[in-house]
């Protein structure tokens, strides 16, 4: 063993580096070759903020991954098989499509990024197996990031820090419709589990909410939270 150690300390810093494994984003960021304007002017250095790219049309996801660093979680769409339905919620859901040969299965999912600082985005996968479904929906979820604002609108908190929304908002998608009201500190997140998720990667730490409508289905639910998201931005409800 000692001489197994020996021989390790000896070798180079370039050969240990072959053999340790590196993270897919920055391996795949080290070999990438922009094709479109904005990922090239991203790639010069000429674009640091996330903010400016924010409202222009993002088509490569690596444009996401060098200006701004995100955590990503999976939202709960499926239902595991069982009797009488099934019991516990899963990140796949799956469907079948009858054909001539026997029943072909597909699967979806949906997924969150966020840096927990204001931006959040929300995007959904369907392919033949699970992993290249994720992979579909982090790279929608990328593309369609978007900046919120935050703040402190309840009126039983008087300070200046940015925790909550900044007032009332609501957003609708279909019969779902999703109402945040602001809250004062340590009040938490009152609203259902897979909103808590949105809310805690968009930086939300404290908020009252409604829903009406259809809540029990996921993804109406889940993008209705980011359209009264999206409301918390002045800039849209000028216009």
């Amino acid at each position: 063993m000692e001489e197994i150690k020996v021989q390790e300390n000896m070798m180079p810093a370039e050969e240990k580096n072959k053999f340790e494994r590196k993270d897919p984003t920055v391996e795949r960021l080290d070999n990438w070759i922009p094709r479109t304007f904005l990922g090239k002017r991203v790639k010069a250095g000429k674009v640091k903020n996330i903010d400016e790219v924010i409202g222009q049309t993002i088509l490569e996801q690596e444009i996401v991954d060098t200006l701004v660093k995100l955590d990503n979680d999976l939202l709960l769409l499926g239902q595991s098989k069982g009797k009488f339905g099934g019991g516990k919620r899963r990140a796949w859901k799956q469907t079948q499509k009858k054909t001539m040969e026997g029943n072909v299965p597909s699967f979806s999912c949906g997924v969150l990024v966020g840096d927990r600082n204001g931006h959040i985005g929300l995007g959904f996968g369907k392919a033949k197996e699970t992993l290249p479904a994720r992979e579909k929906a982090m790279r929608n979820s990328k593309l369609n990031i978007i900046k919120i604002e935050r703040g402190c609108g309840s009126f039983d908190c008087l300070c200046e820090e940015k925790h909550t929304v900044p007032f009332i908002v609501e957003g609708k998608c279909g019969s779902s419709v999703v109402r945040l009201i602001p809250a004062p500190q340590g009040t938490g997140l009152v609203i259902g589990d897979e909103c808590k998720k949105i809310l805690r990667l968009a930086g939300i730490k404290d908020v009252y909410s409604k829903t009406f409508g259809q809540t029990r289905s996921t993804i109406n639910l889940a993008k209705a939270c980011i359209e009264a998201l999206k409301k918390t931005n002045l800039n849209i409800n000028l216009k």
